[in-house]
């Protein structure tokens, strides 16, 4: 499968402080990916280097087949890029942002994907930005990204400042719109449940590695919470295969790949004193917390 994206080897430091060392990932064509990870594992620097506004310290990021810092600016066209606290002419309008933005892309603008967005948001064209809501900035920057008809989406942080129903549209016209056009889209955000209704592929990553990089359904599907009841005080120590055990009064939880049968012996393997061995799957939000460690 054509990879849209190629990261190799990739390091970076903020000057003695090593955000990650030697990662590498690939975004296939036609996926959406979703990058997760706490604050400070490096998600918007990732972003920065995909965007070219920033060179890692070593390590390669390639797209479309070229090295993102010397990309032709006419490929670069096909990137379409959102990042955190993005700007806008706010003394415009929508109709006027539109048409300034539009003659900068000859050729491959599509205004209708831009002006379907702000009808399903209930925007009046001839609204100013200054007077809309953080949320419906956000989705003006969004729709002028439509209307550029890029190869590629790079969106840091692409829900921030909507309504749980404003977020929940965007989400489902995002999702469609890129499947019915064969677009790939590299995303963050720090609300996980639109993650989990959009996205094909997740990364997720823990300080300075990739914890956990696979297709959302396989995901979903192989990784559990499991309980068992243990005397009060108990503590599991590390454990291969079991991510962050705790214990809570008698409870022990831990999340894990394997299988129930394979968890059990594990525990019988440390000589755990456990009982009433229970698992279940989990959303993506609680596997999140579960494989990184609440906190």
């Amino acid at each position: 499968m054509e990879s849209i994206i190629e990261c190799k080897n990739l390091t970076h430091y903020y000057g003695k402080r090593l955000i990650y060392e030697n990662l590498s990932f690939n975004v296939p064509k036609g996926r959406i990916l979703g990058l997760l990870g706490k604050n400070g594992t490096g998600k918007t620097t990732t972003i920065n280097i995909l965007s070219g506004y920033l060179k890692p310290r070593s390590g390669e990021c390639r797209i479309f087949g070229q090295e993102i810092q010397t990309m032709d600016p006419a490929l670069r066209r096909n990137i379409g890029l959102l990042i955190e606290g993005h700007v806008q002419y706010q003394f415009m309008s929508i109709t006027q942002i539109e048409k300034f933005y539009s003659a900068f892309y000859p050729g491959q603008w599509r205004k209708e994907a831009y002006y379907d967005l702000m009808n399903r948001l209930k925007v009046a064209p001839g609204q100013r930005i200054s007077r809309m809501s953080c949320g419906q900035r956000s989705q003006v920057a969004l729709g002028l990204i439509l209307a550029q008809n890029p190869e590629l989406l790079v969106l840091d942080d692409f829900s921030l400042g909507l309504d749980p129903g404003y977020r929940r549209l965007f989400v489902d016209y995002l999702r469609d719109y890129a499947r019915s056009e064969n677009k790939t889209v590299f995303l963050t955000s720090h609300i996980i449940q639109d993650m989990e209704r959009l996205i094909d592929d997740c990364i997720m990553m823990d300080y300075g590695k990739i914890l956990i990089q696979q297709p959302i359904d396989e995901l979903l599907n192989n990784v559990r919470r499991y309980t068992c009841t243990v005397p009060e005080g108990y503590e599991l120590l590390p454990t291969k295969g079991f991510y962050h055990p705790s214990t809570l009064r008698n409870t022990l939880e831990l999340f894990s790949f394997l299988a129930p049968q394979q968890v059990e012996e594990q525990l019988k393997a440390v000589a755990a004193p456990f009982s009433d061995l229970h698992s279940e799957k989990v959303n993506l939000e609680d596997a999140f917390i579960g494989l990184t460690g609440k906190y």
